[in-house]
Parts: structure tokens; C-alpha cells; sequence
């Protein structure tokens, strides 16, 4: 089955090959290494020309040539886990370079396809994850953070690393509030952190959601189920404030289908009929904009008292108590792992 866009979790595709070297069993002869059958991937590392030339496939080529004491970090390393929405892709038609951070002293040649980092990197943020070396999710998501250098990829790092199951805001900021200090982006790291949640589900929400704390507006809940007084769900707001009865959606390509649309209309109907409001923003629209539509729609609110209200947060009887993602977090014995690295 074909995985949603907006799924923020992946499986690794099978048929990834390894790079060989020269004269190895898996390698080419050196013939064969100036002919067409094979590419050199990096220095001294050869893969068949007709491999599959997906990202993990990039990522597996550039982990081939790090030395013992490195790793590969950030987006690749969380891609490499499953964290599908780190696509190692530049917005455009471009790939990013994997990000290989060396430890011990060690060097490596300079290569277009990765970049080197040679901050510190203790032995205990180095692990090894279906046979190549990556950085702890912690580090990975720390080096992430701080690689572009603005707020919102910052927080978009740790929130989708949070939808993808690999760690909670609380234990980041509890991983980069001690011992961080001399690394480059750290205050921009802990400002991201005091923003994020573990509740957003796509970067487009994310984005969203910032611009709403932008306006100077209560934060509001992310991802929350909705009932109506029967106990029957009305959905699951991207944005929801339940002070203004507001609700708020971000609605990407994918909405554009005649039946998507369809289903997109009737819950914002069905939203309306309990005395909800709403807005929605598109693939397209720009932070202007959005903020001007939020404001509007929350101008629009009945601000209903709780007596007066046709919807409550309160779940009916039967409904399952939802873990939340510490709690997940905990049952897969992830919590160990991550706080004694």
C-alpha cells in the first residue's frame, strides 16, 4: 500500500546496495570500474550504476566512508530511523548532502554528496542502526535543529521527529538544557524547544500553528478529538481553540481530489452545525495570509460559554484512553536509551 503524504513514519525500501571498493568480492575489478556498469559514490567506493537511487540509498553510500569514531547525523540519521517527513530534499529538485560528523580526531576527504562536521561527538552519541553508524536520535535531531538556522525549521525538526515516535519534546529539552553549552545554535535550539509540541502530525501544521502564536492568540490544541454531546467525533482539528469555538485546518495538495474535497466539506459543515467555527489554509498560501484568515475566523467566534456549547473535549465512555508519546515513549523501553546516552 502505497504510504500517505502526510504518514510521518516510513519503512526503509529493500534492495539497497552497499558500496564496494576495487578488487573486493562485492566490488568491481578495476576494468569494470571504468566501464559503464559502475559509479563511484565517493572516494575510493564504487556502487553499480543500476542501483536503485533513492535517499536511503544516498545515505547508505555516504555512511560506506566514515571512519571508525564517526556517524551519519541529522536529517539522514533520522530518515535512516523511519522519520518519513526527512526526505533529504532541498524544497526544489535537489538532494541534501548527508551530514557526517567525524569524532576522535579523525579526517576525511571533502566529497559534494556529504557535508563533515567536527564538533564534538562522545562515543556515547555514536550507535549503530541496521548496519550503518548514526548519531543517537537526540544528537541527530540537535545537529538537525540547528543546521538551517531558523525557528521554524528548528521546531519542524523536533515536532516531526515527534510524530515519526522517536522522542518527546520534554526529553530533547532535556537533553540540550545540560552540557550543550559551546556548540553553535544552542540558543536557537531552546527557543524551538519552549515552542514545540508532540502533537503537531506535518510540518504544514507546524508552520500553521506558529504563525497562530505570532498573532499574539492562546496556543491551541493540536490533533485534539472533537465530540458533539452524544459522544459521537466530530474530528480531529489541526488547530482547535476551545475558548472561541475555532477551528483551524491546513488542507495540502492532496485535499484537491473531487472525493477528498467532498469529505473535506462535509466535516466543515459538521463542525459548523455544532457552532464551531472555521477556517482552512491552503498549499500556496503565504504567512500574510494565513494570519489575516485566522484572524477573521476568530473575529467570526461565538466565544459560547460551556453551558451553552453543542460539542465538548470530553470523550464519551467507551472512548480508549490514547497514550500520549512519553508514555509510548516508556512502553517501548525507548526512555532508558535515550536518557543514558
Amino acid at each position: 500500500m502505497e504510504r500517505h503524504p502526510w504518514e510521518p513514519v516510513c519503512e526503509r525500501p529493500g534492495g539497497l546496495v552497499v558500496p564496494a571498493r576495487i578488487g573486493t568480492t562485492a566490488g568491481p575489478t578495476r576494468g569494470e570500474a571504468r566501464g559503464p556498469g559502475w559509479e563511484r559514490c565517493a572516494p575510493g567506493w564504487w556502487v553499480p550504476r543500476a542501483r536503485a537511487d533513492g535517499i536511503e540509498q544516498h545515505i547508505l553510500e555516504q555512511a560506506a566512508r566514515l571512519p571508525d569514531s564517526g556517524a551519519v547525523t541529522g536529517w539522514a540519521a533520522l530518515r535512516w530511523r523511519g522519520a518519513a517527513f526527512f526526505d533529504g530534499t532541498t524544497g526544489r529538485t535537489g538532494r541534501l548532502p548527508v551530514p557526517l560528523v567525524l569524532g576522535g580526531g579523525a579526517n576525511l576527504r571533502w566529497h559534494a554528496r556529504s557535508t563533515i562536521s567536527r564538533e564534538r561527538f562522545p562515543p556515547s552519541e555514536r550507535t549503530v542502526v541496521d548496519g550503518i553508524p548514526v548519531a543517537t536520535v537526540q544528537r541527530a535531531v540537535f545537529d538537525e535543529m540547528r543546521r538551517v538556522g531558523t525557528l521554524l525549521h528548528a521546531v519542524q525538526t523536533i515536532e516531526m521527529t515527534a510524530a515519526a515516535r522517536l522522542i518527546s519534546v520534554a526529553l530533547m529539552t532535556a537533553y540540550v538544557t545540560p552540557g550543550r553549552n559551546g556548540f553553535t545554535g544552542v540558543p536557537l535550539a531552546r527557543r524551538a524547544l519552549a515552542l514545540a509540541i508532540d502533537d503537531s502530525r506535518s510540518p504544514r501544521e507546524t508552520w500553521l500553528r506558529l504563525i497562530w502564536l505570532s498573532l499574539g492568540l492562546p496556543a491551541p490544541l493540536c490533533n485534539q478529538p472533537v465530540f458533539d454531546l452524544g459522544g459521537r467525533l466530530l474530528g480531529y482539528p489541526d488547530l482547535f481553540d476551545p475558548v472561541a469555538g475555532l477551528v483551524g485546518e491546513y488542507d495540502g495538495a492532496d485535499h484537491k481530489g473531487r472525493e477528498r474535497h467532498r469529505r473535506d466539506v462535509a466535516r466543515q459543515q459538521l463542525f459548523r452545525d455544532h457552532g464551531l467555527e472555521y477556517f482552512e489554509v491552503v498549499a500556496g498560501d503565504t504567512a500574510e495570509v494565513a494570519g489575516a484568515r485566522i484572524l477573521r475566523a476568530r473575529r467570526r467566534a461565538r466565544f459560547h460559554p460551556p453551558e451553552a456549547r453543542a460539542w465538548t473535549l470530553e470523550p464519551p465512555p467507551r472512548w480508549p484512553v490514547e497514550e500520549t508519546l512519553g508514555q509510548r515513549l516508556v512502553r517501548w523501553g525507548l526512555v532508558h536509551e535515550l536518557t543514558h546516552h
